[in-house]
């Protein structure tokens, strides 16, 4: 038995029907690489069961404390059934892109079940019109529980599921893993009384390993190593409001090398500033489109990961996070990623100041009764129409692999979509994801919010189209001349000359291409 920490423990507090708080990917995948070229369902049933042993997290469920006193708990589950948390469905004819979106909204949309471990991946058969994908095809549709994975460690848990060869035999040592009995309300509340104890002691810890970060933004403001500006108070727009139980789902597949192109415009710039740019232009052209948009720059919520080498395979969440404007009033594509980048660095220099890891630290200790009173005021009240959030919505990046990886002997075709959790007074949020050479940019919304995805979608496709014609546009430097050869008397000369005087000291040196996804 393991308990939850501050952050993950949030993630329970804010559960409610109309926030669900899990995250997940739309995986599509292609049977031609399996035995005969095709995959059963209990195919992959007998997959999965062989590899349980390989995740943490697939047969661990939550266990809450009486009245939320303290923060829950991780058992072994000892009713663990695999077949309920794989499903399988199909597709109504035709079968296209919009149809599966829909259907992965719907999904997406529904709360789980907490008390069994909280994950749920959904079979789709019936992609038979998805175009860019052959017939045959299968989808995964994940649900995992914020609580249980981050971005990183969700990672981990593909690598659980997923083989770099579509014949890779199964675990050779043996499945050890024991079940554990539910503890009762006493236990719980006994240990809930013991924590409330020694907590004042860690909230002191914390605090004296804050103190050298606070001391260092200061010194950082003082000499101007970064600045606050109101770049980063978010202006109030159609998104920041209380949010329906309803989702819609969308996004767009990029060439890598594409992106990476883009930097042409500011050869400093790293990839993470190309995809903020392009979400910015594309709430750009969505909000004047809609006569709706701000004169100040919205603002992303952009997570960090400070999860250490040592904690890889670890459940729970590691992340800090940064507030990064997205230059969504700039029109212009290079002048906007020039905007994105100055103000991220500025951000990165802040965040780096303070110490991601020790914000991270900080909400190991924040009392969870108080964090699930107030998620329940913020959503009964409806505080999202009164209150102004701290950030407009959120984009995180989350590499993929790099090569090409296969479930049940199925290669993984594209990870289309990632779905993210949404909470009143955020609307809308994005998942930027890499795999092989294709990034993709894919966002959630509120489907009362956004009634018209397909119209977001071609906002992010015109956006990263403008600015790749931009960057394309930008002229390459001059290569320099060579100067000429000195006659060969002047050679020799010059070599006697150094060979007088010694020989001299050296200085040191130092040293995804498939068609864009339509709707």
């Amino acid at each position: 038995m393991r308990q939850l920490q501050g952050m993950d423990s949030s993630f329970v507090a804010l559960e409610s029907p109309n926030s669900p708080m899990h995250i997940g990917n739309l995986l599509i995948y292609n049977p031609e690489t399996a035995p005969g070229g095709f995959v059963r369902f209990k195919d992959i049933l007998d997959f999965f069961s062989k590899r349980m042993q390989l995740s943490k997290t697939m047969r661990q469920r939550l266990v809450r404390v009486p009245f939320d006193l303290d923060y829950p708990y991780w058992i072994e589950d000892p009713n663990f059934d695999l077949e309920y948390h794989l499903r399988h469905v199909a597709l109504p004819k035709p079968g296209d892109w919009r149809q599966l979106c829909i259907q992965t909204a719907r999904i997406h949309a529904r709360p789980m079940d907490l008390t069994r471990p909280p994950w749920e991946f959904t079979v789709v058969e019936g992609l038979d019109n998805v175009r860019d994908y052959p017939p045959g095809c299968f989808a995964f549709v994940t649900k995992v529980h914020h609580s249980a994975i981050d971005g990183m460690s969700g990672i981990d848990m593909m690598e659980a599921i997923h083989t770099l060869a579509p014949n890779a035999p199964p675990p050779n040592a043996p499945d050890e893993w024991k079940p554990e009995k539910v503890p009762g309300p006493v236990e719980l509340l006994g240990k809930s009384y013991i924590n409330a104890l020694t907590n004042p002691v860690k909230q002191a810890q914390v605090a004296a390993q804050a103190v050298p970060g606070v001391a260092s933004a200061i010194k950082g403001l003082v000499t101007r190593q970064f600045k606050l500006t109101s770049d980063y108070v978010p202006p109030r727009t159609r998104f920041n409001r209380s949010i329906s139980p309803h989702r819609v789902v969308e996004g767009r597949s990029f060439p890598l090398a594409d992106i990476k192109a883009i930097r042409a415009l500011l050869p400093e710039a790293k990839v993470n500033d190309v995809a903020l740019a392009i979400i910015g232009g594309a709430l750009y052209k969505y909000l004047t489109a809609k006569d709706d948009l701000p004169k100040s720059s919205m603002t992303a919520m952009a997570p960090i990961s400070v999860r250490s080498s040592d904690e890889k395979n670890d459940m729970g969440n590691q992340v800090s996070a940064m507030i990064a404007p997205l230059g969504s009033h700039i029109g212009d594509p290079a002048e906007r990623l020039e905007y994105v980048f100055k103000r991220t660095k500025n951000s990165k220099a802040l965040t780096n100041a303070i110490g991601a890891r020790t914000m991270t630290e900080v909400s190991k200790v924040n009392p969870l009764l108080y964090m699930a009173l107030g998620a329940q005021l913020f959503n009964r009240v409806s505080l999202a129409h009164r209150v102004a959030m701290p950030f407009n919505t959120v984009v995180t990046n989350v590499p993929g692999p790099p090569v090409p990886i296969y479930s049940a002997g199925a290669r993984m075709e594209s990870m289309a979509l990632s779905l993210i959790c949404l909470t009143d007074g955020l609307g809308l949020a994005h998942v930027v994801q890499s795999y092989v050479d294709e990034a993709y940019i894919s966002f959630t919304a509120c489907r009362d919010i956004m009634p018209d995805p397909e119209f977001y979608s071609e906002c992010l496709q015109e956006s990263f189209d403008e600015m790749l014609a931009a960057a394309k546009t930008v002229k390459k430097p001059a290569a320099k001349k060579a100067s000429p050869a000195k006659p060969a008397a002047k050679k020799a000369t010059a070599r006697q000359s150094r060979a007088a005087k010694g020989p001299a000291k050296r200085k040191p040196t130092t040293t995804m291409r498939r068609k864009t996804k339509p709707n």
